[in-house]
């Protein structure tokens, strides 16, 4: 009787835990895209002061969205962003975009 207590409360366990490391996951899953754009738009998206770099944080992600479409479109000029864009899938780019607009300026 002791073991069937011990069983159901891991599953109870378990089943509660589940959520909260699927949104663990999916959150470092967003954090770890937005990263790869720190090299040049900072931490947490927040470029230098003076920078010619446009900062991320805090940026609505309906833009951040839209700009993305272009550079991968091809419609807006830029350095390296067209290239990088077309890396990322729509999803993705949505994931990024959410992130960002989350962060504080």
């Amino acid at each position: 009787m002791r073991w069937n207590m011990m069983l159901a409360a891991a599953a109870s366990l378990a089943a509660t835990a589940m959520p909260t490391a699927a949104q663990d996951r999916d959150a470092l899953y967003m954090r770890s895209l937005a990263a790869t754009c720190a090299n040049c738009h900072g931490t947490q998206g927040k470029a230098q002061p003076g920078s010619s770099v446009v900062s991320l944080a805090g940026m609505p992600a309906e833009q951040l969205i839209a700009q993305m479409a272009a550079f991968k479109a091809g419609t807006r000029s830029a350095t390296i962003m067209h290239q990088l864009a077309k890396g990322y899938s729509e999803a993705q780019i949505a994931q990024i975009a959410a992130y960002f607009a989350a962060q504080s300026r």
